[in-house]
């Protein structure tokens, strides 16, 4: 490819970004800079692109909702929309809607490390219970159950 076309490719992807900072900005946030036909938006306000000019693979690319700014994620995309990143389908969810049965839940992003994160409820009692160093028991706890810990009357924390 000529410096030529290079160069018109460089100014086709500034152009689609908005202009040059427009374009830094892009660059900064997905780290890469690309020019390519607008497929669709899901209803998050991810906007999915296509171009084949680009290898197969990276061809297909999203850019997230500017909401996410650097805190993005995989899983903020539906699962239509990954079918057709991943080229389980050739026709995007704009074209073919997909099926939508009634016992389908929707789409929830990953909420791991973040404060919604899922944590599992367990009624079972733990098999085996942590020991506890005498300097780091509490006189409260001591004093509920003293034969549990085997500490002489005079040698009770918080007695004296």
């Amino acid at each position: 490819m000529s410096l030529i076309q290079k160069t018109l490719n460089l100014f086709r992807a500034i152009k689609q970004n908005g202009g040059i900072l427009s374009s830094l900005k892009t660059l900064y946030v997905t780290d890469d800079l690309k020019w390519g036909t607008h497929v669709g938006t899901d209803k998050y306000g991810n906007k999915y692109y296509e171009n084949n000019y680009y290898f197969l693979s990276r061809n297909r690319w999203v850019i997230y909702n500017p909401d996410f700014h650097l805190d993005y994620d995989g899983s903020q995309i539906p699962p239509e929309w990954h079918m057709w990143m991943h080229y389980t389908t050739d026709k995007p969810p704009t074209v073919k809607p997909p099926v939508n049965y009634k016992w389908m839940v929707p789409h929830q992003e990953n909420k791991s490390g973040s404060s919604e994160m899922y944590y599992p409820y367990s009624t079972t009692r733990t098999k085996i219970e942590s020991w506890q160093p005498a300097h780091l028991r509490t006189a409260d706890t001591e004093e509920q159950n003293p034969k549990l810990f085997n500490i002489p009357q005079n040698n009770r924390i918080g007695v004296q």
